[in-house]
C-alpha cells in the first residue's frame, strides 16, 4: 500500500459489505449480513479490536473504520488487512456470487484510487491498477470471471513489480500473452504449439481465432488496414518478447545491471494488456456465436 490514505469512498464501501447494510433496509446486502458478534469477530480476524457495545451494528463499524483510517500513518496495513479479509472467498462458499457482488463493490469504490482487489489462487490480492489504467482493469475483470488463475498471477506479478522492479514487470508481461494463449488453446482443446515461447504461442492463437494477417476472407476496402492490424499483433508480442530477452530479468541479471525505465514497464504491461484483452474477447464471442471472427465492411 501507498502512505496516502484511500478515500472516504472506500470506507463506505468496506461498511456496506462488511455489514451487508442496515437490518431494516429492503435491499438485499451486498455480500452478506453479519450481526454483531459477527462483525466483532471479523475485525479480530484481522487483528483489530473492535466492540459494539449498545449501538448499531452500521454506525458501529463506520467509526470503528474511521478510527482505524485515522490511525493510517502508524498501521496502513490495517486497512489493508480488512480490504483482504472481507473480498476472502471463503467466506462465500455456499453463495459465491455473493462474494464477487463484495469484490466488485469494493474495486468500483478502489479505483479512482488506483487499486483493485483480485482473486489469485483462491486467495485475495490488493494490487495497483495505476501502471495498466482501463485495459488492465479490463483484464482483470475477464480473468476473473473467466478463472484464467495463472492469468491472474502474471497481472498481479506484473502490476506490484511495475514500480519497485520494472524488470520483472516486463517478464510478467510476457508471461501474461504467453499464459493467456496457453489457456485459450485449452479452452479450444487444441495441443500447445512445438515452440512454446511467447511468438509460437500467438501465432497458434491466431489461427483458430480467425486472426491471422493472412486471412482471405475480409471485405476489399478494409483487408489491407485488418492485415496491417493483425500483423502487429505478432509485431506487439515479439517485441515484448524481445524486451523481456534483452531487458527483462528472466534470464539472471548480472552485477551492473541497468535497470528499465518504470514507464517502459509500464507500456509493456499496458501493450500485453490490450493484446490478451483482445484475444480473450475474440474467444468468447467465437463461443458464443461457435462462429469465427467475422469482419463486415460499414
Amino acid at each position: 500500500m501507498n502512505t496516502t490514505p484511500l478515500s472516504p469512498f472506500v470506507l463506505k464501501a468496506l461498511v456496506d459489505v462488511i455489514t451487508g447494510g442496515s437490518a431494516n433496509d429492503p435491499t438485499p446486502p451486498v455480500g452478506i449480513y453479519r450481526s454483531g458478534p459477527q462483525i466483532e469477530q471479523f475485525f479480530l480476524d484481522c487483528g483489530l479490536n473492535m466492540s459494539i457495545g449498545s449501538a448499531s451494528r452500521v454506525p458501529a463499524t463506520t467509526d470503528f473504520l474511521r478510527e482505524v483510517w485515522s490511525a493510517w500513518w502508524d498501521d496502513g496495513a490495517a486497512v489493508e488487512r480488512v480490504i483482504l479479509r472481507v473480498a476472502d472467498p471463503r467466506d462465500y462458499l455456499d453463495r459465491p456470487e455473493k462474494g464477487q457482488a463484495a469484490v466488485d463493490r469494493l474495486n468500483a469504490a478502489l479505483q479512482v484510487d488506483g487499486y483493485a482487489v483480485m482473486i489469485v489462487g483462491g486467495k485475495p490480492q490488493l494490487v495497483t491498477r495505476q501502471a495498466g489504467g482501463a485495459i488492465v482493469a479490463s483484464v482483470i475483470e475477464k480473468t476473473a470471471l473467466l478463472n484464467f488463475d495463472t492469468v491472474q498471477r502474471d497481472i498481479t506479478r506484473a502490476l506490484n513489480s511495475v514500480a519497485g522492479d520494472p524488470e520483472d514487470a516486463v517478464t510478467a508481461a510476457c508471461s501474461l500473452i504467453e499464459s493467456v494463449c496457453r489457456s485459450i488453446l485449452i479452452e479450444l482443446k487444441l495441443g500447445l504449439p512445438p515452440k512454446k515461447d511467447i511468438d509460437g504461442l500467438v501465432r497458434a492463437v491466431q489461427g483458430p481465432l480467425g486472426l491471422s494477417p493472412g486471412r482471405t476472407d475480409l471485405p476489399t476496402e478494409i483487408a489491407a488496414d485488418v492485415r496491417q492490424v493483425l500483423g502487429g499483433l505478432t509485431s506487439v508480442a515479439k517485441g515484448i518478447g524481445a524486451l523481456r530477452t534483452h531487458g527483462g530479468d528472466a534470464h539472471g541479471r548480472e552485477r551492473g545491471f541497468r535497470r528499465i525505465d518504470a514507464r517502459i514497464a509500464g507500456m509493456a504491461i499496458n501493450a500485453a494488456g490490450s493484446l490478451t484483452l483482445f484475444f480473450i474477447e475474440t474467444w468468447e464471442q467465437q463461443q458464443h456465436c461457435a462462429l469465427p471472427l467475422r469482419v463486415e465492411a460499414a
